[in-house]
């Protein structure tokens, strides 16, 4: 038997990066690109590199253009420590587990280092196809928790929880990471959205604007923990900003959504730096009518726009600046 498991990008609409920080989010998957494992029983546990694991090279500058497009590491550090995490579960949770091997490999279409939650995706998919091929259960808030711990135990990779929340629940989820429920029963409450409530969106990126998440979410962590009054206050907002824009939805009023979605970028700006070139990729939405903030920690972002007009204008003034722009397709498997 021969499984097949999928995981889709991540997108915020709204929250972000309060996620982390005991705040309030909203965020969908989206089906224009996907991250698939592939896992079928075999005699040995094997594990087989995608593209970006490859090591052998014509020359020098494939070297480097990899090393742009991909990083130092490939995906096969997610699936390794996704099924020593799987395994870990299990014997934590006394789940036996039969003595089956399989061979497992992945492949993803999700433009990296953008912000879309394209390393959580492969995890993602690797956990449902173990779950799968084991008959192991796990309640999906517990789900999202076990595929972070991948991230930042195993790998030390700063992250939180709302990308998995949104990939696991595959569905636009209203996120509150309350801190009383965090701690007390080591989850928030996630309530999952139609769809249909949504506005004109799209996504535009860029790859050349990509960074490791780790990067963005490394300072806003210390100076949050270190009490500092302005990153403390900008979760606030974010969380406040959360539900203005979930009751926007309700009410369907796209106009003031979009306003909330640029007073979110704009707070993040106000306290983390922004490179000029993700600046001017906002900007330029922003300059033909459309909303813009980032999907994630930056080099794609997310907006609305009114009509097709103005989308055809925003098409036509990012692509003067290289910037791809997609209509996501929202994912809704609640």
């Amino acid at each position: 038997m021969i499984i097949r498991k999928h995981a889709y990008p991540r997108a915020a609409l709204i929250g972000n990066p309060s996620d982390g920080f005991f705040g309030k989010t909203i965020a969908f998957t989206f089906a224009n690109f996907c991250a698939e494992v592939t896992l079928y029983e075999s005699p040995r546990l094997e594990i087989i590199p995608s593209t970006r694991d490859h090591s052998v090279f014509e020359n020098l500058r494939q070297v480097v253009s990899d090393v742009e497009n991909f990083g130092y590491y490939g995906g096969i550090r997610l699936l390794k420590a996704s099924v020593k995490r799987f395994f870990d579960y299990c014997m934590e949770n006394e789940i036996k587990l039969d003595n089956r091997n399989f061979t497992i490999c992945y492949r993803t279409t999700i433009p990296p280092h953008l912000g879309l939650a394209g390393s959580s995706a492969i995890i993602t998919a690797c956990f449902r196809a173990l779950l799968e091929f084991y008959g192991v259960n796990v309640q999906k808030p517990l789900l999202a928790n076990l595929i972070l711990s991948v991230e930042t135990e195993e790998l030390g990779i700063p992250a939180g929880l709302q990308d998995r929340v949104a990939q696991v629940y595959d569905c636009p989820v209203f996120m509150d990471f309350d801190k009383t429920l965090m701690e007390t029963r080591g989850h928030g409450h996630y309530e999952p959205l139609g769809r249909g409530s949504f506005p004109n969106l799209y996504v535009a990126y860029r790859g050349n604007l990509s960074q490791g998440s780790e990067v963005t979410h490394s300072n806003p962590r210390y100076r949050y923990d270190t009490g500092e009054p302005d990153v403390v206050q900008a979760m606030h907002f974010w969380s406040q900003l959360t539900l203005k824009a979930r009751q926007a939805l309700e009410n369907g009023k796209s106009e003031q959504l979009a306003e909330l979605m640029n007073d979110n970028f704009d707070m993040r700006r106000d306290i983390c730096p922004i490179s000029d070139g993700n600046l001017a990729m906002v900007k330029t939405a922003r300059s033909v009518g459309a909303s813009a903030k980032f999907t994630g920690s930056g080099g794609a972002i997310i907006g609305t726009y009114t009509d097709e007009t103005m989308y055809d204008a925003l098409v036509k003034a990012l692509a003067k600046l290289e910037i791809t722009v997609i209509k996501p397709v929202i994912r809704d498997e609640k």
